[in-house]
């Protein structure tokens, strides 16, 4: 796509996936590779930023855990700026820009200075660990929904969601985000109702070179997370059909 009339660029909001290249839509990839400009979040892979030309600028707009490198706003600004400067901005962001990734900001912010704007969708952290661990998010048989959540509002603290809505559902859930807040999340869906013995999972770096797992019931694995450390982005799985996992989970200990 060429360059916008009065100097307009244009802007792609580009879902790289968990961290693993090999997860990279092919759009996705064609994207980057016709970028001018790439501002990238944290835990892009080098191999992924690798594929941008080497004349492109790459900024690491990313924010980190008791870090960030720059404030909401200001990333938007410079989208905006850089794109109506006459660049292919593409916004590499981790995940999906539309499933906890704010996005949705970046979208409005473009949409009001008139700059063109594309979304390429990318895998959920939530797919990528179902995926590596062999666990249907959802199942016929087991479980007819599933529910994305976060564990992390902007505040620090957990959201107030409906949780008697989500213990009811007997779907799976998925906390993004709930490394640390998993003592308060469990706590809550249990006091809605849910099943202390309902399996869970916890996901660490889901799709990358480091990735763990950690099994173990609602009740017991806020103690079992604290114990392993984890401090990687972690997601943590809950519901009936993380138990279709559990034969395999034992075989990895035995082995270990």
């Amino acid at each position: 796509m060429s360059a916008c009339p009065l100097g307009k660029g244009r802007a792609t909001l580009v879902g790289a996936g968990p961290g693993d290249p090999d997860l990279l839509t092919l759009r996705a990839v064609k994207a980057i590779q016709s970028a001018d400009v790439v501002l990238f979040d944290a835990l892009i892979d080098c191999a992924i930023l690798d594929l941008a030309p080497a004349a492109a600028r790459r900024i690491d707009v990313g924010k980190r855990c008791g870090r960030h490198a720059m404030q909401q706003s200001a990333i938007n600004r410079l989208i905006v700026r850089e794109a109506l400067s006459g660049a292919h901005v593409v916004r590499l962001k981790g995940g999906d820009p539309f499933v906890f990734g704010r996005g949705g900001e970046e979208l409005d912010s473009l949409r009001q200075a008139g700059v063109p704007v594309e979304v390429v969708p990318g895998v959920t952290a939530a797919c990528a660990a179902a995926a590596s661990l062999q666990i249907p998010l959802t199942h016929r048989d087991v479980s007819r929904s599933v529910h994305f959540v976060t564990g992390h509002g902007s505040d620090g603290t957990v959201p107030g969601h409906d949780w008697t809505a989500l213990a009811r559902s007997g779907g799976t859930i998925a906390a993004y985000m709930a490394g640390r807040t998993l003592p308060v999340v469990a706590e809550r869906l249990m006091a809605a109702g849910m099943a202390g013995s309902t399996p869970a999972v916890a996901v660490e770096n889901a799709s990358r070179a480091g990735e763990r797992r950690l099994f173990g019931t609602l009740a017991e694995l806020p103690k079992l997370l604290a114990e392993a450390g984890f401090t990687g982005p972690t997601l943590v799985l809950i519901g009936a059909v993380v138990g279709l996992a559990v034969e395999t989970a034992v075989l990895e200990r035995l082995a270990a």
